[in-house]
């Protein structure tokens, strides 16, 4: 996606929030958060969507999902204290795969910070393999609910 189009995203593009504090720890000797912590703050919300919205029980569940690909744009530094919404969208839904978009906001400002994508691959825990009818329905039905319908040409 060009750049531009990321820069301009504002968080009613998106459909879940996830409200972060930055911590003294998150910052680096630049004084600006670190990208690692970026990463940490996309993990979370997109675990957090799965486990409150998504029935996803990951000690138990009998599907997972796996990490297969994770990027990140920075637009903007943030840092210590701050208070971050960390936002949620679903770009494309698959049959055993879901690749989210995850916008970063500084409390108060509408510039994006940052925007990030990862992308699941959901697989039978044991195997590791993707199962044959795909992600389970619980997973597809909370995860449609956020899914951006992209403009028909």
């Amino acid at each position: 996606m060009a750049l531009e189009a990321l820069k301009s995203r504002r968080r009613s593009d998106y459909k879940f929030a996830l409200e972060y504090r930055t911590r003294w720890s998150d910052n680096d000797m630049y004084s600006h958060v670190n990208n690692s912590v970026y990463y940490y703050l996309f993990d979370s919300v997109v675990n957090t969507y799965l486990i409150e919205r998504c029935s996803l029980h990951p000690p138990t569940s009998s599907q997972i999902g796996l990490v297969v690909h994770s990027h990140c744009d920075y637009f903007a530094p943030v840092e210590f204290p701050s208070v971050v919404d960390v936002t949620l969208r679903v770009n494309k839904l698959g049959k055993s795969s879901v690749t989210y978009e995850i916008g970063v906001f500084e409390r108060g400002q509408d510039e994006v910070k940052a925007v990030g994508e990862f992308a699941h691959v959901f697989v039978d825990r044991g195997s590791r393999k993707p199962v044959k009818h795909g992600m389970a329905e619980a997973l597809r039905t909370g995860l449609s609910k956020i899914l951006v319908q992209k403009p028909k040409l």
